[in-house]
């Protein structure tokens, strides 16, 4: 299965906090995981907020997520068009994206997000707890 993961997955992964569901998914080495410039994106720029949920180093982040092989999803006009027609159920632009992105290309999309999860399309909804 490909797996696209929210930016907050990718935080949890990177930190070792995942969900067990989520690092069972995560560790199935028959899963292909993606992560998007958007997350990374995302991450630099409430970090410079300074946001406390946001302290990592996108570029460290970045760099990690290649060495461990994930795979960069990049982020296409086809995928920007796409959130044209999502329903305006989620104002976060960068999960807009990510939910586009994901719906675009058949890639599940791994969140702890409930909002997302209301979407339909290829959602994999794992909760924190």
């Amino acid at each position: 299965m490909k797996l696209l993961l929210d930016t907050h997955m990718l935080l949890w992964a990177a930190a070792g906090t995942l969900p067990e569901k989520a690092e069972d998914l995560i560790l199935d080495g028959g899963n292909t995981l993606y992560f998007s410039p958007a997350s990374i994106w995302e991450i630099g720029i409430k970090k410079s907020l300074g946001r406390s949920d946001f302290t990592v180093d996108p570029a460290v982040l970045w760099r990690g997520l290649l060495d461990n092989n994930y795979q960069e999803l990049p982020i296409t006009s086809q995928h920007a068009l796409a959130v044209i027609d999502l329903p305006p159920l989620h104002k976060d632009p960068f999960d807009r994206i990510l939910l586009a992105q994901s719906k675009a290309e058949g890639i599940s999309l791994l969140t702890s997000d409930s909002v997302l999860r209301s979407y339909p399309g290829p959602i994999i909804f794992v909760s924190k707890q």
